[in-house]
């Protein structure tokens, strides 16, 4: 067997391999595409229909005239857009201060932020809910801004002292000679060649945000302030009555401007991504 011809077996081994991991990765969409096109009653029907006979659009429609989804829907805009606006100005300040400042306990805040990604959201979330109770802050929209930005702050702060790292302070020396202040040197020249970086934090702040289940579950008790994941969850399935067709609509509906923003941002994610480890 020649070299060309192994070559030729291994690369299709491993698009063999690559292709049963797609396969396997995208069934749950393909199924909730697939749940969300068919009657409640066809879905109960046996055996099951891995392709919809007749595609039923009345999930569909029930979604878009639903207040109630509706409301969750802007809940849910709101506060993934306030949480990761939130997240980028504090991870850009302290990302900076960390990055261009030594000052005494600089290492033991890098410490206390790495340990904050140890302890999964579940152990946070008891002390979070005790400590908004005092504040008085329960049942708003704010409270869940609050926390996802918490949850996200750890690694955008990272993230962004190690885009700082790779940017040369002599161009903050050369600022501070033309008379720049160290807000207008941040704003003016380091912030706009860290980009990628801000995009990245904003992308995985947003997701954070649009996906989360339990500080949406735990902070929030009334339906009128309930994002989409738990809004869901408490409407379309319940003790007795489970509503899979609408559920699975909702659910393509609630994953749209994820899709969209990947689109449009997944390169300078990647880039971002990618760039923040190699700079030095």
């Amino acid at each position: 067997m020649t070299i060309t011809m192994k070559k030729r077996l291994h690369l299709g081994f491993i698009y063999f391999i690559l292709a049963i991991l797609l396969v396997v990765l995208m069934f749950p969409v393909y199924w909730i595409a697939n749940t969300s096109l068919q009657s409640n009653a066809d879905l109960m029907q046996m055996p099951i229909k891995w392709f919809p006979a007749d595609i039923d659009w009345s999930s569909y429609l029930s979604v878009f005239t639903n207040a109630q989804f509706l409301t969750f829907y802007g809940n849910t805009l709101i506060v993934a857009a306030g949480a990761t606006a939130l997240c980028i100005v504090v991870a850009v300040l302290t990302g900076f201060a960390l990055s261009r400042y030594r000052f005494p306990g600089s290492g033991l805040v890098l410490l206390i932020l790495l340990s904050t990604q140890m302890f999964p959201a579940v152990t946070l979330v008891i002390g979070m809910y005790a400590q908004f109770r005092e504040m008085q802050m329960l049942n708003t929209l704010f409270v869940l801004v609050l926390a996802a930005t918490t949850t996200a702050l750890p690694f955008s702060v990272m993230l962004m002292k190690t885009f700082f790292d790779g940017i040369s302070k002599e161009l903050d020396e050369a600022a501070q000679i033309d008379g720049a202040s160290r807000l207008r040197t941040l704003f003016g020249i380091v912030v706009p060649l860290s980009l990628p970086g801000i995009i990245s934090i904003a992308i995985y702040t947003f997701l954070i945000a649009w996906d989360d289940f339990l500080f949406g579950l735990t902070l929030v008790s009334d339906l009128d302030k309930r994002t989409i994941s738990p809004g869901l969850s408490l409407t379309y399935l319940g003790e007795f009555t489970y509503n899979w067709a609408g559920a699975s609509a909702a659910a393509v509906v609630a994953t749209l401007p994820l899709l969209i923003l990947f689109m449009f941002l997944q390169r300078y994610m990647v880039e971002g991504l990618t760039a923040g480890g190699v700079k030095e």
